[in-house]
Parts: structure tokens; C-alpha cells; sequence
């Protein structure tokens, strides 16, 4: 089960509060008066309470087992078939090692997602071709 996403009120809103920017999206506390969050009105997004916490076993891990934090390939490596890992600082050329390595050894990667970022790298490549082609009709 995820975790329930608090979100700061009009969110969906205003770009600097985090519209189309997930980086934004972050949980403040509503404090005005006629704060219609804050009173708990019915259909207003939830606010943060007590009882919202994962047991304490389960809190930082995914599917119950411990998250692993990876900086070098050899450390890749050394794991096991079937264990959560997060990636550290690493260019695009190893990321994508990387990955097809953790899915050949049935790794799952919590932070990096092969599909989006090969989907990216596709893009960059055509707006790069296109720029070349117009370069050489000059």
C-alpha cells in the first residue's frame, strides 16, 4: 500500500506551489482563519493527524524488505536476486548499466525508472537528429 500524499492547499493551483512541479508539492500546515482544510470540512483534502503512520516494522522498506543505498557497480554486484535497492550520484551511461544489470539479477531499483528515462534519452536523440538535418540544409 503507498503512503497517502499531504499536499499543500491549491496545490493544483499555482505553479509555484507545486502545479506540474512534483519537486513543489510539499505539506504546510493550513493556519488562516476560515481555512476551509484546517475546520475539516467534508470533500477538503485530508491534513496531516495522528494515525496516519506506518506500523514501525514496515516504515522504510518496500515490500518488506530493507532498502539498499548503491554508489559503485561493485557494490551492485554484491547483492542479492531479489533486493531493493536506491542508486546514488551516477551518469546516464552507467545508470542505464546499471539498470539492465538489475533486471537480468530480478533488482528493484526504488529511484530510477528505466522506461522514463530510456523515453527521455529517445527524445534528446530526435530533437539532436533534427537539429542536424536543419544544420545541414544550411
Amino acid at each position: 500500500m503507498r503512503a497517502k500524499k499531504f499536499l499543500r492547499r491549491n496545490t493544483g493551483n499555482y505553479s509555484r506551489l507545486g502545479r506540474g512541479r512534483k519537486k513543489l508539492q510539499k505539506w504546510r500546515r493550513p493556519k488562516g482563519r476560515d481555512n476551509k482544510m484546517r475546520l475539516k470540512e467534508k470533500g477538503r483534502p485530508r491534513s496531516v493527524e495522528i494515525g496516519y503512520k506506518k506500523p514501525q516494522i514496515a516504515r522504510g522498506k518496500v515490500d518488506g524488505k530493507e532498502i539498499k543505498f548503491v554508489q559503485n557497480f561493485d557494490e551492485m554486484k554484491s547483492l542479492k536476486k531479489g533486493e531493493v535497492i536506491m542508486l546514488g550520484r551516477f551518469g546516464a551511461k552507467k545508470k542505464m548499466e546499471l539498470s539492465k544489470f538489475a533486471k537480468d539479477h530480478d533488482i528493484k531499483i526504488t529511484n530510477f525508472s528505466f522506461n522514463k528515462f530510456n523515453r527521455g534519452q529517445k527524445r534528446k536523440k530526435s530533437e539532436n537528429s533534427k537539429k542536424e538535418i536543419k544544420e545541414e540544409k544550411k
